[in-house]
């Protein structure tokens, strides 16, 4: 593993795009702070740049440098959910313009995955994470179901846990500063 993660983060210092494992699917990453390594990943999902991306930190401190407020109600579910949950927050900095929401908000996940939480505290930021298929086409359940197109075109591929069928994407869920909680994907 720590040869996978310092080869990921040479890439993702240099500006490019990584293919890796996460705590749901396997997810197209780069530099969440970089726009032009953010315009990379959207080019190779060939994705519209204003569908927002997630990112990955390692955990609530990470968050808070993303964040400029917590909702209390967004720690609780980060600690007590029994799958992995994204959070969409509201007045995110710190981040790439082209990764945030038309309307100033950000996805965010904090993943239980050891891979994922090493890459991101050893990088000391956030990291893009979106699931690893063409925009439209189905989410990839495991590595062999990728698209060559997707293997080709990033930059550095991650070498673990390729045998492993992936669970479902992350629920996502959006909590506003104002306190309105909005389920978007179960």
């Amino acid at each position: 593993m720590n040869r996978d993660i310092q080869n990921a983060l040479q890439i993702l210092r240099e500006g490019g795009t990584i293919l890796y494992p996460t705590d749901t699917v396997w997810g197209i990453g780069c530099d969440a702070s970089n726009p032009e390594a953010v315009k990379k990943v959207y080019e190779l999902k060939k994705r519209e740049d204003s569908k927002a991306l997630i990112c990955l930190v390692a955990d609530d401190r990470m968050l808070k440098k993303y964040v400029k407020e917590i909702p209390r109600a967004a720690l609780d579910i980060i600690h007590i959910a029994d799958k992995p949950t994204t959070i969409i927050y509201d007045e995110a900095r710190n981040l790439a313009g082209n990764l945030i929401a038309d309307d100033g908000t950000i996805a965010i996940r904090i993943p239980d995955h050891e891979f994922c939480y090493q890459l991101c505290r050893k990088f000391n930021g956030a990291i893009v994470s979106t699931s690893a298929n063409i925009s439209g086409q189905p989410t990839p359940k495991s590595f062999e179901e990728i698209n060559p197109a997707i293997l080709k075109g990033v930059d550095y591929v991650v070498n673990l846990h390729r045998e492993k069928i992936c669970a479902q994407p992350s629920s996502i869920i959006k909590l506003s500063n104002s306190g309105i909680v909005k389920i978007i994907r179960k």
